[in-house]
């Protein structure tokens, strides 16, 4: 009880947000109906998810994340870092080590979200 079991992404263009994630990671996205907002259930991320049409304004960049972030372990951070950016993702803070635990950095994807990705690499 009290753990992580559910995440949502808001998008502008969700099917933009969709390429990207399904093209990023392999996710899969499936439409939902009845819902009061366009809504797409999230597959194979590891813990359920969502992703809707953004009900409010982004807020600019500058004012920074507000919302939980994520972070998504991966097996070569250089790589996946190489792909959300050609993938049109902008890199938020680059690669840093954990000391013990892993490589992390933060990533922005074309929505504008704030997301991480981290290698695990305990000989730092």
């Amino acid at each position: 009880m009290n753990s992580i079991g559910y995440f949502e992404i808001q998008a502008s263009d969700p099917e933009r947000a969709i390429d990207f994630y399904s093209s990023l990671f392999g996710w899969k996205f499936e439409k939902a109906d009845g819902t009061p907002l366009p809504y797409w259930r999230i597959f194979n991320a590891g813990i359920n998810g969502g992703l809707l049409k953004r009900p409010q304004k982004t807020p600019p960049l500058e004012f920074g994340t507000n919302s939980f972030v994520c972070s998504i372990e991966v097996e070569d951070f250089d790589k996946v870092s190489d792909l959300i950016v050609s993938y049109g993702g902008k890199i938020a803070l680059p690669k840093f080590p954990i000391p013990g635990k892993c490589w992390q950095g933060y990533f922005i994807d074309p929505e504008n979200n704030t997301f991480g990705i981290f290698e695990v690499d305990e000989n730092l």
